[in-house]
């Protein structure tokens, strides 16, 4: 069942909302060559609970880590670990959560380890722009479809994959609730959208085949061919005004694509 909120707690998951990008944010001053990526999940998971929350991820089915950290080929649930360590030309796509009163905020974002191949550049700026495109749809009386359509049409004019088994999916007390929201689809099919609906809307994009299996971890999917991807992802409620981010914080909505801390260069979303 679809869960509809009312405009107070639209305005309540707002600072969940924005712990989630603060951790991002965070997360990507770290992604440097020669991290450590359980360093970064240290970090992100030591400023969500001196904030007085709760990593989302941390648990969740099992899963062992307060991110999802996912390098290269790695398409999501990327597990970071001790041995797993960034390196120059690395595209490192982190999923952070956090759960505050109650609330869950969910984004991600792929950020450059150094300086990224042209076509790992330019496949991160179309996806980004993707997730900016969904979310225009995001507006009550669209469609599921609607959203999926934007996304899939503007990623494979520029020659790239959708992944289809993962997709973006409603939020609010728990961080999956319904409904799915696919990142392909037809204009004007699929769940009416209507005011008070949250939703993650979260493009997979890969750089070549969108074929993937999972590894024996049973977490990290990767791309059978090797070729990179990138995730984007923001959460968004739909109100009479349009879509609003609550994955916001006090910078906007941005987010570096660029990892390391002397980096200012940032990017919009929308």
């Amino acid at each position: 069942m679809i869960k509809i909120k009312t405009p107070a707690e639209i305005e309540a998951m707002k600072p969940a909302g924005a712990l989630s990008k603060m951790a991002l944010r965070k997360a990507g001053t770290l992604v440097v060559p020669g991290t450590h990526t359980i360093d970064i999940d240290r970090v992100v998971e030591s400023l969500i609970r001196i904030h007085g929350a709760t990593p989302a991820f941390k648990g969740y089915l099992g899963f062992p880590a307060s991110i999802c950290c996912s390098i290269n080929n790695e398409i999501v649930h990327g597990i970071p670990g001790e041995g797993v360590i960034l390196k120059e030309g690395d595209i490192v796509s982190i999923d952070t959560g956090a759960t505050l009163n109650g609330w869950v905020g969910d984004n991600a974002w792929t950020f450059f380890c150094g300086k990224p191949s042209l076509e790992d550049k330019a496949l991160c700026e179309v996806t980004r722009d993707c997730l900016s495109l969904g979310i225009q749809q995001a507006v009550p009386g669209n469609h599921l479809g609607d959203i999926g359509f934007a996304i899939q049409e503007h990623a494979e004019k520029n020659g790239y994959g959708v992944v289809r088994e993962y997709v973006g999916h409603g939020v609010g007390h728990v961080m999956h609730e319904e409904p799915n929201v696919p990142n392909y689809g037809k204009k004007s099919r699929g769940v009416r959208l209507q005011e008070g609906m949250v939703l993650a809307i979260e493009p997979m994009i890969v750089l070549k085949s969108p074929k993937n299996e999972t590894q024996t971890n049973r977490w990290t999917v990767v791309t059978v061919d090797g070729g990179t991807a990138a995730h984007y992802e923001n959460t968004i409620a739909i109100t009479k005004d349009g879509p609003v981010i609550l994955t916001e914080d006090e910078k906007g909505p941005t987010c570096p694509m660029e990892g390391g801390p002397d980096k200012a260069n940032l990017i919009p979303q929308i």
